[in-house]
């Protein structure tokens, strides 16, 4: 059940109940791609830092460990010991992304692992049985992450293509719902709206997803390439025709900035590798901006990374002790960046959330992308 709690503007705070707890929104999912966060953070640091949904890989999780393995050891949530709700993307990023290695054809894709070069064949009904391994409490839609720039025709015929394969999926997963042995019987699923930057193609697209009565909706295909501004005029025009009455997931996206900007627009779920990644390269995102912790500056700063984070890294470490880490090449800065970042994350989440039910949004949009600005 999805229920909005209030709006402000266009933005809107919502309550997500699921079979495995509570989503409260926006929210920002933590991406662990293999059933883990890169930089060494357990699902124990997880709750630690406020953190409401973890995101997992369909096609990383079926090359390796394999889903029929994570299915035998009971679904992903008791495999990496997380008890909160999990959302599987479907594999069509990644499996589009291996240019090269891969022949779409109605069916689904043929591509070869990234990992041995061995053949594998994934198609709508392929990515809801791994999700249905997984376990997971929402499952993504088999679709075409079409690339940028793409000629008008070529995102037609996929934008349609995707579209079918919607519907396979939709008959795959009540059909896997149904069986017995499943792990998760009530597992959720979200379509997923394409069309690159022309807004015409994204507003039927958007209309035709609408009819079919999804538990959610995202808006794929973005962050590719496109500039900020291509991608807040796709949103705006993209996301009034979504139902209300539904979450709107923004995949992939993206930068403190992106995500307040998307919040203002109607989105309610975010993921993105940001965090870990740039924290395991030294990077850290505070209320002031990006800090790269590798300068020099930070060998004597006594001070955390953001006066008033409450997260492990703030607390306990000063900027100096982390820029000693990282130029020492230990485990523990990337670690304690990682944990930051992720906490920075969730905060900024719900403080929009917050924000939102306070009716001041609009303020709090300002002052945070003006302080975003200003460096530290």
């Amino acid at each position: 059940m999805y229920e909005i709690i209030t709006t402000d503007g266009r933005a809107k705070s919502a309550r997500m109940e699921t079979v495995h707890g509570t989503i409260e929104t926006p929210v920002f999912m933590n991406v662990g791609t293999v059933a883990a966060i890169k930089g060494a953070v357990s699902s124990m640091d997880l709750k630690g830092i406020g953190t409401q949904v973890m995101l997992c890989n369909t096609y990383h999780l079926h090359v390796r460990p394999g889903d029929g393995t994570v299915y035998k050891l009971g679904g992903v949530r008791k495999f990496m010991n997380w008890d909160g709700p999990v959302l599987t993307d479907s594999g069509g990023f990644q499996v589009f992304s291996l240019t090269g290695l891969r022949k779409i054809k109605e069916e689904g894709v043929y591509f070869q692992s990234h990992i041995d070069g061995h053949h594998i064949f994934m198609g709508p009904e392929e990515s809801m049985r791994i999700q249905s391994h997984l376990g997971s409490t929402i499952a993504m839609a088999f679709d075409e992450c079409a690339p940028y720039p793409c000629e008008r025709k070529y995102m037609e015929d996929s934008v349609a293509r995707t579209y079918r394969w919607l519907l396979r999926c939709i008959e795959e997963m009540k059909k896997l719902n149904g069986e017995e042995g499943t792990v998760n019987p009530h597992q959720m699923l979200f379509g997923i709206n394409q069309g690159g930057t022309y807004k015409d193609l994204r507003v039927q697209n958007a209309d035709m997803l609408s009819e079919l009565d999804m538990d959610g909706y995202a808006v794929g295909g973005l962050a590719v390439g496109e500039t900020h501004e291509q991608m807040y005029e796709i949103l705006d025009e993209t996301v009034p025709h979504l139902p209300k009455n539904r979450p709107v997931y923004l995949m992939g996206v993206g930068t403190p900035e992106n995500i307040i900007e998307g919040i203002d627009r109607g989105v309610d779920f975010f993921d993105c590798v940001y965090p870990s990644r740039n924290g395991r390269h030294g990077h850290a995102y505070t209320k002031f901006g990006k800090l790269n912790m590798l300068n020099a500056r930070f060998e004597l700063d006594e001070r955390p990374i953001e006066e008033g984070c409450g997260c492990p890294a703030c607390r306990h470490y000063s900027r100096a002790y982390i820029h000693h880490l990282m130029k020492a090449k230990e485990m523990l800065g990337m670690r304690l960046l990682v944990l930051h970042n992720l906490s920075y994350y969730n905060r900024l989440v719900k403080e929009a959330r917050e924000a939102i039910r306070e009716h001041r949004f609009s303020a709090y949009k300002e002052e945070a992308l003006y302080s975003m600005k200003q460096g530290s």
